[in-house]
């Protein structure tokens, strides 16, 4: 493939706009997040009931006019991305064609999986199914309760919110990105994946309100699933008896520790903590998977994964784009309760999420790219939920039950109860809290480290203060909009995050239109490189065979240049 130059690659250096300032931030960028993310706060905490009306009736009006827009807009995400891996475009390299992987296998899977969803895994593992199975707000989608084939349903809508199409989401701003930075040596930035469209336009108003959203909303969604996190913990901790039962200065100390710790390894950097922690979290979920697989039902969790895989492959495009069309009211509360909610928070994080995957996959191809980030997760998906969701299915329908009471489920407290009811399990629930806890530190120090580069103009090692800066920015964040109103302002902060990602669902098919056309054009000037190697390859061969044949001198012995009429030189 042809590499950009170093001469086309260098962004422009007499821009102002996102570029490094002083104290190593870009104040275009930098000031009117902190000033927007205060002023939120602010008006939230000093009216949190009126602030929450008002979003929840905008989440309400887009949940309800969108949907459609939503499930058809991610399909096709699914679809351009297989596309991307599959085609030519896939032999393109994320960085210098000589050059290769930045990381192994190993830590580079477990870093963009625990920013992508790990914690997200473990948190639902067990709740999801147990919704779906219990009805949870209402059954607009045909699952049925009591029943073997609503247990499996309630599996595979679980695996469809969790499989090809948020990762696809994350690939493609992903690739946006990481050609972008990695290929063309742009600064690290989410207004970059846009070149293709907009050009030199990137550098202006639009692209630091393009940088100015993707902070704003890696905050708000890594602080209030910090906020929310830190209640499974709680009750977690409440349930092995270590606290009693959770009260505000628990959440506090907790989203503390857990702030403490990002911070430091957000300021140790990528190579050291961030990866340490990563492969950490990788290896200790690994452990839970196969305790659960090993303790629980383990020949019916094997049928259930072959079983799942088949029909998530066999019903895909149906669920995909199942509107809930005909079931009214109740379908539009369910989309807002899950499939329509999950994809406008997926798009929310893609952001944070994308420009963290971007960054470490430096000297991959786009096809290994794909792979990676589309399918192996997905299939991690597909085992996850039917090892942890399928053991609680499993024990609701032949079991002691106790998971499901009065058709409610204990959203926080359901992987914990899942685990005591398992031989050993009252000691493998502390080792399941720490991953909770580690998860969530992975998880807020990526985002730190992502917003960090935003807001320093795409410095892809931004100083040591600004990561402090965000990291605590995150913590406080949530302690913030915890405490008042039992959370309610953390649940609209949440509802804003999900907003957030209606408009840069247009970003990303703007990053699409890039994508097709940046890959386009290298494509065609690797294809122009290659026929004129071969055209010099192929007078070379001729060439040689004129000289071998006693046609014509050989060039590189001095022949007399004498013309035998037919534009030849032959011999004296």
């Amino acid at each position: 493939m042809a590499e950009t130059s170093e001469a086309e690659a260098a962004p422009s250096a007499s821009s102002e706009h996102g570029k490094p300032g002083k104290f190593g931030m870009a104040p275009r960028v930098f000031w009117p997040s902190v000033v927007l993310v205060l002023a939120f706060v602010l008006v939230a905490v000093i009216f949190p009931t009126q602030v929450g009306e008002f979003v929840g009736d905008i989440q309400e009006a887009v949940i309800g006019t969108f949907s459609w827009y939503y499930l058809l807009l991610v399909s096709v995400f699914v679809i351009f991305a297989i596309w991307i891996g599959v085609s030519h475009f896939g032999d393109i390299k994320l960085g210098p064609d000589d050059e290769g992987p930045e990381f192994g296998l190993a830590s580079w899977f477990a870093m963009l999986f625990a920013a992508g969803m790990g914690i997200g895994l473990v948190f639902w593992g067990v709740a999801e199914p147990l919704n779906h199975f219990a009805g949870v707000p209402n059954r607009a989608t045909g699952i049925e309760g009591g029943t073997v084939e609503g247990a499996h349903d309630a599996i595979l809508q679980s695996v469809l919110h969790w499989g090809l199409h948020p990762w696809a989401i994350y690939v493609v701003v992903g690739v946006a990105i990481a050609y972008a930075i990695h290929r063309k040596k742009r600064p690290v930035s989410i207004r970059w994946a846009l070149e293709g469209v907009l050009g030199k336009r990137v550098n202006g108003w639009i692209g630091d309100a393009i940088d100015v959203a993707a902070i704003c909303g890696t905050l708000f969604g890594v602080a209030t699933s910090l906020g929310l996190g830190v209640m499974q913990v709680a009750a977690g901790l409440s349930f092995i008896d270590v606290i009693g039962e959770p009260d505000a200065m628990t959440l506090v100390i907790l989203i503390g520790a857990i702030t403490t710790a990002a911070v430091v390894s957000v300021v140790t950097g990528l190579k050291k903590g961030i990866k340490y922690l990563s492969n950490i979290n990788l290896g200790l979920a690994g452990a839970l998977m196969l305790f659960v697989l090993i303790a629980g039902p383990t020949l019916f969790i094997f049928r259930d994964v072959v079983a799942t895989l088949g029909d998530y492959l066999q019903n895909l495009l149906q669920m995909s784009v199942n509107t809930t069309a005909y079931e009214g009211a109740d379908g539009t509360e369910w989309q807002g309760n899950w499939t329509t909610y999950y994809w406008a928070w997926w798009i929310s994080w893609a952001p944070f999420v994308g420009v963290f995957i971007a960054r470490i996959s430096r000297g991959r191809t786009v096809r290994q790219f794909v792979a990676g980030v589309l399918l192996v997760p997905t299939l991690v998906a597909i085992l996850w939920f039917t090892i942890f969701g399928g053991t609680a299915l499993y024990r609701e329908l032949w079991g002691q039950g106790g998971l499901i009471v009065d058709g409610e489920v204990d959203t926080n407290a359901s992987l914990f109860g899942l685990i005591d009811g398992l031989p050993g399990g009252s000691v493998v629930i502390v080792g399941a809290i720490i991953l909770i806890i580690l998860f969530f530190v992975t998880s807020s120090d990526s985002g730190s480290l992502v917003v960090d580069m935003l807001a320093s103009g795409g410095n892809p090692n931004p100083p040591v203060w600004s990561r402090v800066f965000w990291g605590v920015a995150e913590g406080a964040l949530a302690v913030a909009l915890l405490l008042p109103g039992d959370g309610e302002s953390l649940a609209t902060l949440q509802l804003v995050a999900i907003l957030i990602a209606l408009p840069f669902s247009v970003v990303m098919i703007g990053m699409c239109i890039s994508i097709w056309r940046e890959f386009s054009a290298e494509r065609t000037a690797s294809l122009r490189a290659q026929r004129r190697a071969q055209r010099e390859e192929l007078a070379t061969h001729v060439t040689s065979n004129l000289v071998d044949a006693g046609v014509v001198d050989d060039p590189g012995n001095g022949g007399d240049g004498k013309d035998d009429g037919k534009g030849s030189p032959v011999k004296a």
